[in-house]
């Protein structure tokens, strides 16, 4: 049977520091003695050795500091960097796919005849949609019109053009555009024209539309392609934003395309 003895005080004599002994006990024999000694240092003079100080350490401090920051500066860069590039390729490929070819010809809200070229130098942002819409067609115009008030908003960036080109010339005549589009903003400019007009544009832009069968009230609904369409001051077209694009994200990207512009045609 081990008896383990707690004694404090039974060394004090032999060491000034008052160590505490463990006594190990089997029966009347002592087996094993161990003790530790008990620092004489008061607790705050043990913790003022402990901390660094002086100039050294502040020295490690920032040279510390100072080498992440210089590793978070250089993964920014490459981030930027690798963004940059992402933006690049996607732009080369949309330009390849060679949506947007050719001119077009059509009327605007206010009557006046328009072309492709009369856009030339200007950013442009382009939805194809109609005035019947029920909530689709809103919707995105809203958030074209969203887009184009945040940019104006920022000093230093170019103006883009909202422009609406109707998908169902039938109904949407230019005054019919006229009392549309001005429930969105002042710039907003409808287009429309002949059936064979407005075909040869949508096959420029590749949009698809049909319109569906009419009922009694001679009514009837144009299921159509949803996209906001990028025009650079080229009249290229140079990129296109889904309905699950935000206004900001949207924002953001013209921010990114008008960057790094250069005019292919001077």
């Amino acid at each position: 049977m081990l008896l383990l003895v707690w004694a404090p005080k039974a060394w004090h004599r032999l060491f000034p520091l008052k160590p505490r002994a463990l006594l190990w006990f089997r029966g009347d024999k002592v087996l094993h003695v161990g003790y530790r000694r008990l620092s004489g240092q008061a607790p705050g003079e043990q913790s003022r050795q402990r901390q660094p100080q002086g100039p050294r350490f502040r020295t490690r401090l920032l040279i510390t500091a100072l080498f992440g920051a210089g590793l978070g500066g250089a993964w920014l860069a490459a981030r930027a960097e690798k963004e940059q590039r992402q933006q690049q390729r996607r732009t080369e490929a949309l330009r390849q796919a060679a949506v947007g070819q050719g001119d077009f010809n059509l009327l605007d809200h206010r009557g006046q005849a328009r072309c492709k070229a009369d856009f030339r130098g200007q950013w442009v942002l382009l939805y194809f949609g109609f005035t019947h819409c029920p909530d689709i067609c809103p919707d995105e115009l809203e958030k074209l019109v969203r887009v184009v008030e945040q940019l104006e908003a920022e000093p230093g960036l170019p103006p883009v053009q909202p422009v609406f080109i109707t998908v169902d010339p039938e109904r949407d005549t230019a005054a019919a555009m006229a009392r549309y589009v001005q429930d969105f903003h002042p710039r907003l400019l409808g287009l429309t024209g002949s059936a064979e007009q407005v075909a040869q544009v949508t096959r420029s832009y590749r949009v698809y539309y049909s319109a569906g069968p009419k009922d009694e009230d001679q009514d009837y609904i144009v299921d159509h392609s949803i996209a906001i369409y990028l025009l650079s001051p080229d009249g290229l077209f140079t990129d296109y934003y889904g309905r699950a694009k935000s206004a900001q994200q949207i924002a953001d990207s013209v921010r990114h395309h008008m960057a790094p512009f250069r005019s292919v045609l001077h």
